[in-house]
């Protein structure tokens, strides 16, 4: 994590370089003198864009986990399977570590993440942070890598393909929830929430 001191200072974090932090134009980004280390970005959008961003992301988070993700129709039975559902088929089938890793990285982790960005988010604006915000801030770009939604999806489609020939298989709700959310979730990674650590009257152009 790049260490930006009070004064308007910005640490390498590979070879602990000191640089002035200065405003960016939007897109762009600070590299470090010495070895050439990404110091810091500016982004594209404005923090006020991303509060809607992440909001809809909340919202096909829920539709992904309420709604059925794929509906199997096989010698006249039919199955619909939820990620929920599926986590809990796991637990009860003794593979608890299995369960609990696919909970962790495709439920707690991604809420957490959206959830701390849309907090962050609404108090960047507050010139006199609360102490939980930094904190927050912190475990976020810990937690981050985490977050498998994406691996969740390229599994889900695999399964698709393999099933297509056993089965009819019928993309339920939360397929496309989960197809958007992956979507939005690219967009909100490639936000570098950092930039929210500086005052408002420091940032410049964000």
């Amino acid at each position: 994590m790049t260490v930006v001191a009070e004064d308007g200072l910005a640490a390498c974090p590979e070879c602990d370089e000191l640089h002035s932090r200065r405003p960016l134009p939007p897109g762009t980004k600070a590299r470090c003198v010495r070895c050439g280390t990404t110091l810091y970005r500016a982004p594209s959008r404005r923090p006020d864009q991303m509060v809607p961003v992440v909001i809809a992301a909340l919202i096909l988070f829920v539709l992904a986990n309420v709604y059925p993700i794929v509906i199997l129709r096989a010698q006249g039975l039919v199955n619909a399977a939820t990620l929920p559902a599926s986590i809990l088929a796991l637990w009860r089938e003794g593979q608890e570590p299995m369960a609990l890793l696919v909970f962790a990285t495709t439920w707690v982790f991604p809420l957490f993440d959206l959830l701390t960005v849309l907090t962050l988010l609404l108090l960047h604006r507050r010139v006199v942070r609360p102490p939980l915000f930094a904190r927050l801030l912190r475990l976020l770009l810990m937690v981050r890598p985490w977050g498998m939604i994406e691996v969740l999806m390229l599994g889900v489609m695999v399964s698709l393909i393999k099933l297509s020939k056993m089965a009819d298989v019928m993309p339920g709700i939360a397929l496309w929830a989960f197809i958007g959310l992956t979507v939005l979730l690219a967009v909100i990674l490639s936000y570098d929430v950092r930039v929210l650590w500086q005052p408002p009257q420091r940032r410049g152009v964000s």
